[in-house]
């Protein structure tokens, strides 16, 4: 999963949002260096990502993927979930998918006052301002997210060559996506 699909996981099971997007900045036990609240949002984000990684619906469809990109093959699903959640928000949520973005950079906001890493204030900054979560309805930005993730360096370079394959199988994938994606939901708030 990435941003969208944290926040709004978050959402539903009434967990710390900020907490919820640290996950992929934060190492080790994040409860000596944040509130409660907000560590248990980390913990949550990662049993998340390990959840969906484990799912055996995600592990079949990265066969769908040639050898040299198989390895960045989680990178680019959990964009295509992100792109699947933002095209159908309203299956799973009351507000729109603008409304909810709006409301989840508030929530964020006010917890941000704490020392953060400096990464995640400058990609949450961009996020809100380019309004990432709400791009992530067109396919088309998927690319383009993954085409300026595989610059960060040469040996993220073959995440670009990863679209072609969720062009090719985008409503397989996506019909995964809704079978799975419930259980997620369900999961995370047993986990809570």
């Amino acid at each position: 999963m990435n941003f969208l699909a944290h926040l709004h996981i978050a959402d539903h099971c009434q967990s710390n949002l900020l907490g919820n997007l640290l996950g992929d900045f934060v190492k080790g036990a994040p409860e000596p260096h944040y509130p409660e609240a907000i560590a248990k949002g980390v913990r949550l984000h990662r049993f998340v990502d390990s959840y969906t990684d484990q799912h055996s619906e995600v592990k079949c469809v990265k066969a769908l993927f040639a050898n040299g990109t198989r390895r960045y093959a989680p990178i680019a699903l959990d964009m295509f979930w992100d792109h699947c959640l933002a095209a159908h928000f309203s299956d799973y949520h009351p507000q729109s998918l603008s409304s909810f973005s709006c409301a989840a950079h508030r929530r964020v906001a006010k917890d941000m006052q704490l020392a953060l890493p400096p990464r995640f204030v400058q990609v949450h900054s961009a996020m809100q301002q380019g309004r990432w979560l709400e791009s992530y309805q067109h396919l088309d930005n998927i690319g383009y997210a993954l085409e300026r993730m595989s610059q960060r360096s040469p040996r993220m370079a073959p995440l670009a060559d990863c679209f072609a394959y969720l062009e090719r199988h985008q409503s397989r994938l996506t019909e995964v996506f809704s079978r799975f994606y419930p259980q997620v939901l369900n999961a995370s708030k047993s986990f809570c």
